[in-house]
């Protein structure tokens, strides 16, 4: 059936009024939840997750992605107002919207964030249309092996190429490994780990881990550890919303070619979206410096649209390699993944072929989100930035109450209150010595499908792994990701060089 024809009877679904309220419902909650420093769209998911399982998973993944767009925009919002990014997404966006905020052009920097995000959103969209069925068809040249590969090109690249610190990045990414062989073994039946517990027999509920990970461990580290200093000075946004003529001529240029940096990098693995903000921030920064007056520094809206307009097209087309590759490259994937799997489906080829209602109606769900997105945040940025009065007692208590209700409400298990209190106080610990979250959640969502295809690689070859290394899409793989490493290492070994010849 044509592509555009399968999208029609999308919109055909999405555009129900059932479906249209969750799609509102997320968007205003991920913008909410990305306005509010230190959250982000990737706890919001995960409180959500445990308690929309009574939802019809159209509703529930319609939401969830408008969770995932709206949080994108929030985040720099706070960025732009108090130069406090809600993610890592939105840091490249703080260096020149702030300094467009303190200029006095604090609307003209939210509405420049806005309409970039639209952009990349939408563009992302378009091409998640026509290019998620081909990278479906794609994937059914896939087996073990190949999944193998993917799986572990997954792992190295965000572990190593988008942390700081490799052997964080490596502990975090085994951590979660080791959570996930927790339980009884599938193919031997032996206990794995259980330490003699019958309630680990089952393993440990990926719900349980993101929710505590992500939310209580957020809680108790804005509780004990930051210090938020009352010489933030919120800057309310002023005048119109719309940007003139001149500036909309100024920022396009760069909304184009922000777009066109992140559309790539959807598809691969290598921890979301903060790579391709911060290249298209450093593009436009060198093409400033070329010209007759250099605006960087001063609030130069190229250094925001760029950013801004990146990180969207990298999360639409995020989505597009969670549906036809099953391939989570950010945390907030890693738990739609494991929300997919929760519903017994499997995102991939199969998914467009059993459930084709789904998928369209999802896909079509994007284009409808985009274009709330934009209504909620060119007029409302100044009452978003009013969530900010909300008392930081009453916000993370409520966090807290939500991380225990929906746990309870989804095993009814006190045991899994107490797993859900040890593995926060495991994220608390965590984000105090900086070690990076994403490496495990994704390691833990990735880690049963390594271990399920190697096994089946090794059986199928009479207990020779060097079916690992026979295929050719894996050895692309495994290619490609030598390279990502090998450009890794030499760009922190030259940054590391400059920084000591300017000391």
């Amino acid at each position: 059936m044509d592509t555009v024809q399968l999208l029609g009877e999308g919109f055909l679904g999405a555009l129900t009024l059932q479906n249209l309220l969750w799609v509102l419902f997320g968007c205003l909650l991920g913008t909410a939840v990305g306005v509010m420093p230190g959250l982000g769209s990737s706890m919001a998911v995960a409180l959500l997750l445990p308690i929309t399982f009574a939802l019809e998973p159209t509703a529930a993944f319609i939401m969830f992605a408008g969770v995932y767009f709206g949080g994108l925009f929030g985040d720099s919002t706070m960025g732009i107002l108090m130069n406090t990014p809600g993610q890592a997404s939105a840091i490249a966006s703080t260096f020149e919207g702030h300094k467009m905020a303190l200029d006095g052009r604090a609307t003209q920097a939210l509405a420049t964030a806005a309409i970039g995000a639209f952009i990349g959103g939408f563009v992302a969209s378009i091409a998640v249309v026509f290019l998620a069925p081909v990278l479906a068809d794609f994937s059914t040249q896939f087996g073990p092996a190949e999944f193998f590969a993917l799986a572990v090109f997954a792992f190295a690249a965000t572990s190593t190429v988008v942390t700081d610190n490799t052997v964080k990045g490596l502990a975090s990414l085994f951590l979660g490994l080791g959570i996930a062989v927790i339980g009884i073994d599938g193919v031997s039946g032996a206990p794995r780990f259980t330490l003699g517990s019958p309630y680990l027999f089952d393993g440990v509920s990926l719900v349980t881990v993101t929710v505590a990970i992500l939310a209580l461990g957020e809680v108790i580290f804005v509780a004990s550890l930051a210090r938020h200093g009352g010489g933030m000075k919120l800057i309310r946004p002023k005048g119109s919303p719309w940007l003139s003529r001149r500036a909309m001529r100024e920022a396009a240029p760069a909304w184009a070619r922000g777009t066109a940096i992140g559309l790539p990098f959807g598809i691969v693995p290598a921890g979301g979206s903060e790579i391709p903000t911060f290249l298209a921030y450093g593009l436009e920064k060198r093409l400033d410096a070329r010209r007759k007056s250099p605006q960087f520094g001063r609030g130069a809206i190229r250094g925001l649209a760029a950013p801004e307009a990146a990180g969207n097209s990298t999360t639409g087309m995020a989505m597009g390699a969670l549906l036809s590759l099953g391939l989570p490259i950010s945390a907030t994937a890693a738990i739609m993944l494991a929300a997919f799997r929760q519903y017994g489906l499997q995102p991939g080829p199969l998914l467009f072929e059993r459930s084709p209602e789904l998928v369209w109606s999802l896909l079509a769900s994007f284009f409808i989100a985009m274009v709330v997105l934009l209504v909620l945040n060119l007029p409302f940025a100044a009452l978003w930035a009013r969530l900010l009065l909300i008392p930081k007692p009453y916000l993370y208590a409520g966090i807290t109450m939500l991380c225990a209700m929906g746990i309870y409400a989804s095993s009814g298990s006190v045991f899994d209150l107490l797993m859900v209190l040890g593995i926060g106080l495991l994220g608390f610990i965590m984000r105090a010595h900086d070690f990076p979250l994403a490496p495990l959640i994704i390691g833990m969502v990735l880690g049963p499908l390594a271990e399920t295809s190697l096994r089946d690689a090794a059986m199928s070859a009479n207990g020779d792994f060097a079916v690992l290394v026979q295929s050719p899409i894996a050895l692309g793989l495994y290619g490609v990701l030598v390279i990502v490493l090998v450009l890794a290492v030499t760009n922190r070994v030259l940054a590391r060089r400059r920084a000591r010849a300017e000391l």
